[in-house]
């Protein structure tokens, strides 16, 4: 069941997001240390999300149009906003100060990051919650397998982006700083596209 979790997991790691990006970055522009504790940041929000839609919140909050409303709000400004303080900063400029990614003695700052991009996307129990169901009626799944499933996916999460972390301090090597700093303003563009869908999406709901 771990590894019915874990290949379930892996395939939905092969659609990139925001947070992929944003460790892939982290990577090239700052180093290994920086980027695995980030990965460890998104591991421990994604088992958070797991065990929360296991505990049946994923229920609750697909019941409150208004609560899914705000949380969308919530999750594109986050995105917004870490897009934004990027892009700039690939300028030279600081629009969090307290949250300077680059350099890896903000190590501190990359974990903080990570934490707050992966919240950004809370329905994401919502999702799970789904999952479970699906596996509970096909599969007859017990609570103890849920929890092994569900920490197969988690470990997906985490090999994963170790991978993409990897792949990042590689190409980190062969690119220079000026290529590094258009990286971070495609990054940055790339999480402010990632706010607007969000944005757009919640709209739509109404």
């Amino acid at each position: 069941m771990i590894l019915k979790g874990f290949r379930f997991g892996m395939l939905l790691q092969l659609a990139v997001g925001p947070v992929c990006i944003f460790i892939f970055q982290t990577a090239v522009s700052s180093g290994m240390a920086p980027a695995i504790l980030g990965v460890v940041g998104v591991t421990l929000i994604d088992g958070l999300f797991i065990l929360g839609a296991i505990q049946g919140l994923g229920h609750l909050l697909s019941k409150n149009a208004v609560s899914k409303k705000w949380i969308r709000a919530f999750g594109a400004g986050v995105l917004m906003v870490f897009g934004l303080s990027i892009l700039v900063g690939s300028f030279g400029y600081t629009l969090i100060p307290s949250l300077s990614f680059s350099g890896v003695e903000n190590v501190h700052n990359v974990f903080v990051a990570t934490l707050l991009l992966t919240l950004s996307n809370p329905l994401t129990i919502v999702f799970w919650t789904g999952v479970f169901s699906t596996q509970l009626i096909d599969e007859k799944m017990s609570k103890k397998n849920m929890y092994v499933f569900g920490t197969g996916a988690v470990l997906s999460t985490a090999v994963f982006l170790s991978g993409v972390s990897v792949l990042g301090v590689l190409a980190g090597v062969f690119v220079t700083p000026g290529v590094i700093e258009v990286m971070n303003g495609i990054v940055g563009l790339g999480l402010i596209g990632f706010g607007l869908k969000g944005f757009i999406k919640m709209r739509s709901a109404q």
